[in-house]
């Protein structure tokens, strides 16, 4: 479908959803849109400028869009402002050559490649075909992926080497998963009898490509960028930080408002901490108490269970009180991460007919028993009230809003500020009483908070204020980073590396979460002034919620307009 002349923004950000589609059936896949359950997107760069291409010609057809009569009213305008913003945002990133260096230990697109196969619709013998055909695809997207880094160390654009070492590590857990075969393998192992051969065949071509993929990367690649930076730097940071907040922050500021946040949060948890453990050095020493005496969760599928109970308890709870949900809102399932993924739990959106309901994926990491400490606000943050009721709200009321604001128009920051919004939330209406279970968000909004620190102070190696407990006047280094982040977190040490991994991988991205519930709270304090006392905090939540994808340079006017 390609747009006309008489397109409106609306009109034209749907048509660049279909044509997107085309070209990246991953894309397809996570919209439920059947068609692409059997291709996969050229990696190459020539793949990646045809994307490119794309949004340089949405972009001018968007110029022509917004001078029609009717491009003025408020949900043109607002898809307007989004599509415009995001296509921008996306089209520096390419043009600054970001994608051949796209190496990483979660977010990249080779792990996309991994991770469509575990939303690809996989119930009938039609279904595992089209599998067995995007199995086939897969050394060819490697392939077109390799060349693009390839190139990338040819012009000396260079990923950082510490991602690189841990990609590589997680290589070797998608080739051989401990079982003498690879996940690609273990995947094909549950289709029918009747393509046994062909889906065996596929996959063991799947795992074999990821093995020379691996392999490229660990004895071209990661000696070739050993000693190229971890950090971005200003400019690169600021990019990347508008690709993921919508906005052109202030970074200084950020970073001081990310310490005031720290100072705040460590004397509410040195209070709930007496509850648990009197005396406690730090509130850490009280979390880790509870690793060993506090309550438990014992059994993966149990603990998968626990988490889908929490959920579905939410949801009882908090509808016709606090939001009114659709049906189809209602259902959300939790499930277990493929191994190899990266250590922090992940959503991922209901199709667009909701026959793929949301999910909730919960990585163990090798692990059996669960502090439920370091569950309740997470999955409050991931299942219910957060993405799941945002982002399955914004595909049910995708006819009012347009195709693209419900789906691949998605701001970060606008959804994890929701998220953490909502775990705050849960602790405003008394969800979050037990000492142990408040402990524990605490300690997960400390973490949000020290990821402004140590993401904006290690990119841009700013210095660390004199009235720090930490290092006093020294400059960040991941070194340093990881050491101060993993003294205020809860978190085990794999955990901790692999979260200091995700910020070098996907710099700008992780201050999204306390900088976005900043902006929610903002919206919704504006709101509350407006209105006074016939303030409806149920009718605004239901209003915020079907607004579609902002960014934050829109987001908080948005909201006090509610």
């Amino acid at each position: 479908m390609s747009p006309t002349n008489s397109a409106l923004p609306r009109q034209v950000a749907d048509a660049y959803v279909d044509e997107l589609i085309a070209l990246d059936p991953i894309t397809g896949t996570y919209l439920g849109v059947k068609e692409s359950s059997s291709r996969l997107p050229d990696l190459s760069p020539a793949g990646q400028e045809a994307v490119a291409e794309l949004l340089r010609a949405t972009l001018a057809r968007l110029d022509e869009a917004e001078r029609l009569p009717g491009a003025d009213s408020d949900a043109e305008r607002r898809c307007a402002r989004l599509l415009r913003e995001r296509l921008t945002a996306e089209l520096a990133v390419h043009e600054a050559d970001e994608h051949l260096r796209a190496v990483g230990n979660l977010g990249t697109i080779a792990h996309a490649v991994r991770e469509v196969f575990t939303v690809t619709p996989a119930q009938t013998e039609e279904d595992w075909r089209a599998i067995a055909q995007r199995l086939r695809a897969v050394p060819a997207a490697l392939a077109g992926h390799r060349e693009s880094l390839a190139l990338g160390l040819e012009r000396k654009l260079y990923a950082a080497p510490r991602p690189t070492r841990t990609f590589v590590g997680q290589l070797d857990e998608w080739v051989d998963t401990g079982e003498g075969r690879g996940w690609f393998e273990d995947f094909a192992a549950d289709g029918p009898d009747a393509l046994r051969a062909e889906l065996d065949e596929a996959a063991r071509a799947a795992t074999a490509a990821v093995a020379e993929l691996r392999d490229w990367l660990r004895d071209v690649y990661a000696p070739a960028v050993a000693d190229a930076p971890n950090t971005v730097g200003r400019e690169r940071y600021a990019r990347w930080s508008r690709y993921y907040n919508g906005t052109d922050l202030d970074l200084d500021e950020a970073y001081a408002y990310g310490w005031s946040e720290y100072f705040r949060l460590l004397g509410e948890m040195k209070k709930e901490a007496e509850k648990i453990l009197p005396g406690a050095e730090t509130p850490w020493v009280a979390l880790a108490h509870l690793d060993e005496h506090g309550r438990h969760i014992e059994g993966v599928d149990e603990v998968r269970d626990w988490l889908q109970g929490l959920m579905d308890q939410a949801i009882d709870r908090l509808d016709g009180t606090h939001f009114d949900l659709a049906e189809r809102v209602r259902k959300v399932e939790s499930r277990i991460a493929p191994a190899g993924s990266a250590a922090a739990p992940y959503y991922t959106q209901p199709s667009e007919d909701f026959s793929r309901p949301g999910c909730t994926w919960l990585p163990t990491m090798g692990l059996t028993r669960f502090p439920v400490y370091d569950l309740v606000s997470t999955w409050y943050h991931e299942g219910v009230p957060g993405h799941h009721l945002q982002l399955a709200q914004w595909v049910h009321v995708a006819e009012n809003l347009s195709r693209y604001q419900a789906t691949v128009g998605m701001v970060s920051a606008n959804c994890e500020g929701w998220a953490l919004y909502a775990e705050r939330l849960m602790d405003e209406l008394g969800f979050l009483t037990d000492a142990e279970e408040r402990l524990g968000y605490l300690d997960a909004q400390m973490m949000r908070a020290t990821r402004v620190i140590v993401d904006i102070g290690m990119h841009l190696e700013l210095e660390i204020p004199a009235d720090s407990p930490f290092h006093p006047g020294e400059r960040w280094t991941p070194e340093l980073a990881q050491e101060f982040f993993g003294a205020h977190s809860s978190r085990p040490a794999d955990f901790v590396e692999s979260e200091l991994t995700r910020y070098l991988t996907i710099p700008g991205q992780a201050i999204g979460y306390k900088l976005g519930e900043r902006a929610w709270l903002l919206g919704r304090e504006k709101a509350r002034e407006r209105h006074g006392d016939a303030f409806d905090l149920k009718a605004w939540h239901m209003a915020a919620l079907s607004q579609g994808s902002l960014g934050l340079d829109d987001l908080v006017d948005e909201l006090a307009a509610l």
